[in-house]
């Protein structure tokens, strides 16, 4: 490549590319708008934009779908893969936990994108 792309904000990858108006993470699947100045991916509003593990856009009541088997504290058996979830929110949540939910049998919990997958 003879131009010199930025790397992306969220992982340091040197092996961005351009995708129309677009820079494109291929490591971590981030896309921002270049010289927008944040780190942080933002929608049209200026929102947070939340993604799913396959990275479909997640909104506020929202049902998805558990991809993998989740441990719970407490619990002697955890969340398994293919538990569905209905009316989920999007919070700011601690240590990555951004859908704020209540699962059938567990009560109320939060839950990472990166483990759910819209239905």
């Amino acid at each position: 490549m003879s131009e010199n792309l930025p790397p992306c904000p969220r992982c340091s990858s040197e092996y961005t590319y351009e995708m129309n108006a677009l820079m494109v993470c291929p490591e971590c699947g981030n896309e921002w708008v270049p010289g927008a100045g944040g780190a942080e991916e933002t929608g049209a509003a200026g929102e947070r934009v939340v993604k799913d593990s396959v990275g479909n856009v997640l909104s506020d009541g929202d049902t998805v779908t558990v991809v993998k088997a989740l441990k719970v504290k407490g619990s002697p058996s955890g969340i398994k893969a293919g538990t569905k979830v209905r009316n989920i929110r999007l919070v700011d949540g601690v240590d990555g936990h951004d859908i704020d939910c209540r699962i059938e049998g567990f009560g109320p919990m939060q839950l990472k994108s990166s483990v759910v997958k819209k239905a």
